[in-house]
């Protein structure tokens, strides 16, 4: 693995959890939003959903070596060149999803977020609340930032190795 790859799985890291990162500050910021402008098919108001991000490690990408080995191959010959596998590529956002848990009920006839109409899973006069929790919410950030914290420490080590490898070089 070069320098420059361990930076660049670093930066993956960084950009990954920043994504997360304001992905909880908007949970938190609509821990109360009942209305999204969106509705069922009976017209009560559908509120906000929690968001979270979907990693996923980033493909390989096909280095000197393995290009190689496939244009020697490709001629006739027998590329006897082995590649060694890489150790990790980063990690990228595969989707945005919301989290499919419950609603939240409260009874509040006197709302006007207040459902109309009786449907599965919401009786007349009860609101639906977000399902966001603020605890998780708060655990999670803090699991973001002790990653992002990370990857800045793994990128800072990379520097310094590739600084130190420049005065060795210097003699």
């Amino acid at each position: 693995m070069g320098v420059f790859q361990a930076i660049d799985i670093s930066a993956s890291g960084l950009t990954a959890q920043r994504l997360r990162l304001d992905l909880i500050a908007n949970n938190i910021a609509n821990v109360n939003t009942t209305r999204t402008g969106q509705t069922t098919a009976a017209g009560n108001p559908i509120p906000y959903r929690r968001q979270v991000a979907v990693f996923v490690p980033r493909p390989p990408e096909a280095g000197f070596a393995q290009v190689f080995k496939e244009t020697v191959s490709r001629y006739g010959q027998t590329a006897s060149l082995t590649v060694p596998s890489p150790a990790g590529n980063g990690v990228q956002v595969q989707a945005i999803a919301e989290d499919e848990a419950p609603f939240r009920l409260e009874y509040n006839p006197e709302s006007p977020d207040a459902a109309a109409v009786t449907e599965p899973g919401i009786p007349a006069g009860y609101v639906r609340l977000p399902n966001v929790n603020i605890v998780t919410e708060m655990v999670d950030m803090i699991s973001a930032s002790r990653a992002y914290e990370a990857n800045v420490t793994a990128l800072n080590a990379s520097k310094s190795m590739a600084a130190k490898a420049l005065e060795i070089g210097r003699g």
